[in-house]
């Protein structure tokens, strides 16, 4: 390839990329705006909407939601997700595809086809629609992602290690405990991040399992049905930082080193 080829492809990588991140780049500028309107020119930058956001009546309580929802989803996932993995790995070859075609097939689905189908769950079983309905949601698309995660951690793990500890008298659960927790550990905490990441920006299944209540993506879906303000920009920036910090240190502690 030649030089100028080299620099084309290069500018045109560039231009891409800058397309991709102006929207987000964008909401973040507007969020800080000294201005009512979402547009340019840009007199100064302010705070203002950022202090509306926070003494907005109904953000605290979204807010709320999202951590309750977005922990309880991580700790869940990471532990249901840990589990299956590790029974996925004793499966044989043939039997493992087959389980984890299964256990992954929520990832497969439309968010919207998985959203009815989990509300006409919910009200079949007379369920009423609030936090716990978001939850239970919320795990059944995350875990698959925790299940991948972990499993690509196990299917390189040393069981040499596990096989010497029982040698010594360890029972089955305590060399998990003392042996390959520790070690998988990393992993299992950023798999638990990325289940919590996904739950805080989730919008389309929260919509249709959390009733009367809000969390931060519904709580701006209402808003911006009354228009487009620049306190929507910065809870839209929250969310975005909330999500990508989780998933940074979600990508740190994931990334097997050997």
């Amino acid at each position: 390839m030649s030089e100028q080829s080299s620099i084309l492809w290069r500018l045109l990588a560039f231009l891409l990329i800058a397309f991709l991140l102006s929207p987000i780049i964008l909401l973040m500028i507007f969020s800080f705006t000294s201005r009512g309107l979402t547009n340019f020119p840009i007199e100064s930058l302010s705070l203002r909407w950022w202090e509306a956001m926070v003494t907005y009546d109904q953000f605290w309580s979204a807010f709320r939601n999202s951590m309750i929802v977005g922990l309880s989803v991580g700790v869940i996932s990471a532990t249901i997700g840990t589990m299956a993995a590790i029974g996925l790995v004793s499966f044989p070859p043939r039997r493992a595809s087959l389980a984890m075609g299964v256990l992954t097939l929520p990832v497969m689905l439309p968010p919207l086809v998985l959203a009815v189908a989990l509300l006409s769950f919910f009200v079949s079983l007379g369920l009423k629609l609030g936090l716990i309905t978001v939850i239970i949601s919320h795990v059944l698309f995350t875990q698959p992602f925790v299940i991948l995660i972990v499993h690509a951690r196990l299917a390189n793990f040393d069981y040499r290690i596990v096989e010497s500890a029982r040698d010594l008298g360890a029972s089955p659960l305590g060399a998990f405990l003392t042996v390959t927790l520790p070690i998988i550990r990393p992993i299992v905490i950023g798999a638990a991040l990325i289940a919590m990441a996904l739950s805080i920006d989730d919008f389309v299944i929260t919509f249709f399992t959390i009733g009367s209540g809000n969390t931060l993506p519904t709580l701006v879906w209402g808003m911006i049905r009354t228009g487009l303000t620049p306190t929507v920009n910065a809870i839209g920036t929250l969310i975005l930082l909330l999500t990508l910090g989780s998933s940074l240190i979600a990508l740190r502690l994931t990334r097997y080193r050997g």
